[in-house]
């Protein structure tokens, strides 16, 4: 389905694949939409050579935000770009959201994986706490210039702890299973000129936090957008009307527009919300 896709076989070949991807137009919303329902209910291979292409320099920009990890970009591109593939062939257009919204959790989900199955201090297990450490400590002890080989100060484990929301024996376990894996001072490219430090990571919001909170803000917003279709036109058009919207309308504007006395409109919007968070609920569990 996606042979056709450009393959970066060797580092030496980064800046060539860069160069080609840009070459890809991008799609409108309009298009988008066409292709992902083209490919959903017809399998069209067509479609989704589109629909893949066209979000190949997303997945470029994502991985390059990896590069802290010392892995080789073109690997990371690569996982990237697997991930791509997974939310293209799930990608449910109906649901209203673009498909760069949708891909960019799969795209890092890939990534994060690949970079925690090769780093090779990560003998592990994965849980989400031990997760969001491992991509958080070097970033956080570079912001409290905890730059040291040895064990960290008790203050500044305390520190990494609270802010990170886990215990302090895990901050001890992990900072001495980076530094036994590798120095800040370790040479990380062929001609001996780039180190660890070289790449510490900016004040920028890290990768793991924003995936997390993006990620349950998209679920939530599907949550509610599914349990609205369980709404009567009526109801559904009442709840957005005052529970959605921007500017909400008031319970007076709503009685005239419907004909009803302002207590109705308030009544059908009470149950209307019950009925969503009855849903939303029940999907949770």
């Amino acid at each position: 389905m996606y042979a056709s896709i450009p393959i970066i076989n060797t580092d030496t070949s980064l800046n060539l694949y860069l160069k080609e991807i840009k070459k890809f137009p991008m799609l409108s919303k309009e298009e988008e939409y066409e292709f992902a329902n083209l490919l959903k209910n017809n399998n069209d291979t067509r479609a989704a050579h589109k629909l893949v292409t066209s979000h190949l320099r997303l997945v470029a920009k994502i991985a390059n935000g990896y590069k802290g990890y010392g892995l080789p970009l073109s690997d990371v591109i690569a996982e990237g770009n697997i991930g791509l593939m997974q939310a293209v062939r799930k990608f449910e257009p109906e649901k209203g959201f673009r498909l760069a919204t949708y891909a960019m959790w799969w795209v890092k989900a890939s990534i994060q994986e690949y970079v925690l199955k090769s780093w090779s201090l990560v003998k592990i297990g994965t849980t989400a706490s031990q997760k969001k450490l491992f991509f958080n400590l070097r970033k956080i002890k570079s912001r409290i210039a905890a730059f040291e080989e040895g064990d960290l100060k008790p203050k500044q484990v305390s520190y990494i702890a609270e802010n990170l929301g886990v215990s302090e024996n895990d901050v001890v376990s992990m900072n001495r299973r980076i530094i036994g894996d590798s120095s800040l001072n370790v040479n990380i490219s062929h001609d001996g000129g780039s180190e660890w430090q070289d790449f510490l990571e900016d004040d920028k919001e890290n990768q793991e936090s924003v995936l997390i909170k993006n990620n349950e803000l998209l679920h939530r917003k599907t949550l509610l957008h599914e349990a609205m279709n369980n709404l009567n036109d009526r109801e559904r058009d009442i709840f957005i009307a005052r529970r959605v919207n921007d500017e909400t309308s008031t319970l007076e504007q709503l009685s005239q527009q419907y004909n009803i006395s302002r207590e109705r409109v308030r009544q059908i919007e009470s149950r209307a919300f019950e009925k969503v968070k009855d849903i939303i609920a029940v999907s949770n569990v």
